[in-house]
């Protein structure tokens, strides 16, 4: 039996990994799905003052009374991942990527966008503190293999996402713990992800150390939506 701390990327929570959790406990293991500060049942609790170190702590509480914990980190949720598994390794058996990564020391999750969708991002925020959720529309790519049911779903249940969350990054130590970690690729093929590595790139730097093993779920960028049994048996 394993412990696991289940937690969403953007504009999602606990909700998304119902299947998921189903299946982990019908296999007879603890599992907690998290829902973050400001999301979902949690959005009356948003304010300019929720950001990562917010969430961060929200993963913590989640791990409450746990060790040997398998935390799994979908997204944007990587960057309060990461800082929880630099800051507390002795709590964790294995952090799991979901078509994800671990940000570089100093990396938001706005960095990893485009220029322009950076400047959009910021427009639409403006004074606020609150990031819109974006149109969720069928198709290929990170959309990949979301049904039309899947699609009203997320529109249903999707908040915004605290803007803290987006701009704000962690600074990692100079020695990563050695914790065993995987990245489950789905949006980009596993073969791409290596070749990355291979070539030096300094964002994929983070995951070329010997810790590190590597699965493929080829789907779109919601596996626990698309394929959730799949998902449940790699983890």
């Amino acid at each position: 039996m394993a412990k696991y701390v289940l937690v969403p990327g953007f504009w999602l929570g606990a909700w998304v990994w119902e299947e998921v959790a189903r299946e982990l406990r019908e296999a007879g293991h603890d599992v907690r799905p998290v829902t973050l500060t400001g999301l979902a049942e949690r959005a009356g609790e948003s304010s300019a003052e929720v950001g990562v170190e917010t969430h961060v702590a929200d993963v913590l509480a989640a791990m409450e009374g746990w060790d040997d914990v398998v935390l799994v980190g979908h997204s944007g949720a990587a960057v309060p991942v990461t800082a929880v598994a630099d800051r507390r390794p002795e709590r964790l058996s294995r952090v799991v990527y979901v078509d994800t990564a671990p940000p570089p020391s100093g990396l938001a999750v706005i960095d990893f966008n485009d220029p322009d969708t950076q400047k959009a991002w910021r427009a639409q925020v403006g004074d606020g503190y609150t990031l819109d959720v974006p149109p969720f529309e069928p198709g290929g790519g990170q959309f990949a293999d979301l049904t039309e049911e899947h699609l009203a779903l997320i529109r249903a249940k999707a908040t915004p996402q605290p803007w803290g969350a987006a701009t704000q990054s962690v600074r990692r130590p100079e020695h990563i713990p050695a914790t065993p970690k995987t990245l489950i690729a789905c949006t980009m093929p596993l073969a791409a992800v290596r070749q990355m590595i291979d070539s030096g790139d300094p964002l994929y730097a983070p995951i070329a150390t010997p810790e590190w093993t590597f699965a493929e779920l080829p789907t779109g960028h919601w596996p626990m939506l698309t394929r959730p049994k799949d998902l449940a048996a790699l983890l």
